[in-house]
């Protein structure tokens, strides 16, 4: 293949790589060059452009450790009630 021409299997890594913003120019630039001739990785490329919106929008919350303990103790009680 030539200078910028890349296989899906590069393409797919780079598209991986441009997610987490850690694709160089050079990759970018192989990418969508490769991008504009796949229909294939065109699709996985939108995919994970999806995929990264939802995770940048998502809000997550967790459980404190005092929280996780009295979870771990109410199941342990409840566990303890199903087994004879």
């Amino acid at each position: 293949m030539g200078l910028f021409f890349i296989k899906c299997e590069e393409a797919g890594h780079v598209c991986d790589k441009h997610q987490y913003e850690e694709a160089s120019i050079t990759e970018k630039i192989k990418l969508n060059i490769h991008l504009f001739y796949c229909s294939a990785c065109r699709k996985h490329s939108a995919t994970n452009k999806k995929l990264t919106s939802l995770l940048k929008n998502i809000s997550l919350q967790f459980l404190s450790s005092e929280e996780k303990e009295q979870l771990k103790k109410a199941f342990e009680k409840e566990l303890k009630k199903h087994q004879h």
